[in-house]
């Protein structure tokens, strides 16, 4: 069509969407020359962002619902089929059906082997085609997997709009854009843009085209340091990118100046140890720079007391300030003008997916040791938000909880307290089970250990990642070894999940 017949396409659609639905064979008689139902429908998709249309199964076009997001999530199991064949199509294409035998499958786990030593040895990865076909084959389902259960608590929250603006910073071969679009109802609307410069753009570019029709990608092949976020966004997403730039806090503020006064900004990295550390060092910078960076444990407004429903108070509307910036998920800050100054190292894990065919053959074809297989749900992250919301949103009473901040002066002695679950079971299968805790004032690493379970301290063990739970009468000891505390969960002690409010 010509633009004179587009902007006649774009015209009726504004006028019919608010009487009924938008029919292409309809749209097509009040334009001149009336151009064929097709190209009017690749006009109503083109534009559908703009017009805020949906496309349904039926082939109409309906504005899209103004109600948050409210998806039926229950974990992922699998990657999708369709694109374990998209992705197989492009090894294909490049090395044909025999793929994961010979040279070509030897190339290939020599890739995957390398990038893993390159990662462990902290250099930089270049993403030449190849590379990026290995990195696909590798960490493509895990990262699907991942960002689905860090959306879920924004989605359970009503957090998340039907209409999106996402920029996927660093989006690589599209992990987490895929996990991301089969996450949302098939009536969201969504303008994607990614910022990827590298050849995992062109793998990125073949795996969008299975997404689904409301789903509407743009891919900026530009460095994240250099791309100008000059438009407005709901959801920023940083995925296993952070860690590769030189500079992440300055890449990281310039974004949030694009993030709506709604947003959020999700930071997603691997479980190992000093990558997490890094990420939460990052996190703190980003929202301690509120209050001049108040160390873990100092006195201030946190030493008033809140409200007390049920022992905790909810923080109140009218407590916040437009514009401020707050840790919505996973750790916690319970204690007003207290930060964290422990060493961070918090991750979350999920159950593992099934393998996907493509790594079960490049694995067989290499000996079938499980070396190229990588079905691990396991990753660090943050959520961060500039108006203030916090996922768990209690202010302790100081007369009725203590503080981890105050750890040292309770050793030896019992206390109430209220801390978030920051890990699972880091005891392994022997041992009592031993989990990461924290209120947002601590300076050392807090860890509960629960030495003899009861039916009135079974939350402990219940408890998902980033649950807020009570402590009633558990033990305070100190461990030289760890250098940490222990807060000892036995017979005499409560435990309580608590609401996230």
């Amino acid at each position: 069509m010509n633009p004179e017949q587009c902007d006649e396409v774009r015209a009726n659609a504004k006028y019919l969407r608010r009487v009924r639905p938008i029919d292409p064979e309809e749209i097509r008689e009040y334009v001149p020359d009336r151009p064929h139902p097709a190209a009017v429908r690749r006009t109503l998709r083109e534009s559908a962002v703009d017009l805020g249309l949906i496309e349904r199964t039926d082939g109409a076009f309906v504005p899209v619902p103004d109600d948050p997001v409210a998806p039926s999530f229950d974990g992922v199991a699998a990657f999708p089929e369709r694109y374990a064949r998209a992705l197989e199509g492009l090894l294909v294409d490049r090395y044909g059906t025999g793929w994961p035998d010979g040279e070509s499958g030897d190339r290939l786990r020599e890739r995957i082997r390398r990038l893993k030593a390159e990662y462990f040895a902290g250099e930089r990865v270049a993403y030449e085609y190849e590379t990026a076909l290995a990195y696909a084959i590798y960490h493509l389902p895990d990262y699907y997997a991942a960002v689905q259960y860090v959306l879920a608590p924004l989605a359970a929250d009503g957090l998340l709009g039907r209409r999106l603006r996402v920029l996927d910073v660093g989006a690589g071969v599209g992990g987490p854009a895929l996990g991301l679009a089969d996450f949302l109802p098939e009536d969201a609307l969504v303008a994607y843009h990614a910022v990827e410069p590298s050849a995992a753009a062109d793998v990125l570019e073949a795996m969008l085209d299975e997404v689904g029709r409301n789903f509407h990608p743009t891919i900026h092949r530009t460095a994240a340091e250099a791309f100008d976020p000059a438009d407005e966004y709901d959801l920023l997403l940083f995925a296993n990118v952070l860690s590769e730039l030189d500079e992440p806090h300055d890449v990281a503020e310039r974004y949030l100046d694009a993030l709506a006064p709604d947003g959020s900004l999700v930071a997603l990295a691997p479980a190992d140890r000093e990558t997490s550390i890094d990420l939460r060092g990052l996190e703190r910078a980003l929202v301690d720079r509120n209050d001049g960076g108040a160390g873990g444990g100092g006195a201030g407004s946190g030493d008033t007391d809140g409200g007390n429903v049920d022992g905790g108070g909810t923080g109140s509307e009218g407590d916040r300030d437009a514009g401020e910036r707050s840790v919505y998920a996973p750790t916690v800050r319970l204690w007003p003008d207290h930060t964290p100054t422990d060493r961070g190292w918090s991750f979350d894990v999920r159950p593992d997916i099934e393998t996907p065919p493509f790594q079960r053959r490049l694995d067989a074809a290499g000996g079938g040791e499980g070396t190229f297989v990588n079905v691990d749900v396991q990753f660090s992250y943050f959520v961060l938000r500039t108006d203030g919301e916090r996922r768990i949103d209690l202010t302790p009473d100081h007369d009725r909880w203590a503080k981890l901040a105050d750890s040292e002066h309770h050793v030896g002695e019992r206390v109430d307290l209220l801390a978030a679950k920051l890990s699972r079971s880091l005891s392994g299968e022997t041992g009592n089970p031993l989990f990461k805790v924290g209120d947002g004032s601590e300076a050392v690493d807090h860890f509960a250990v629960l030495t003899r379970e009861t039916a009135l301290n079974g939350d402990l063990l219940g408890a998902a990642y980033g649950d807020p739970l009570a402590f009633e009468n558990v033990l305070v000891l100190w461990n030289e070894d760890e250098g940490a505390y222990n807060l000892v969960v036995d017979d005499e002690t409560i435990v309580d999940r608590l609401p996230a409010v």
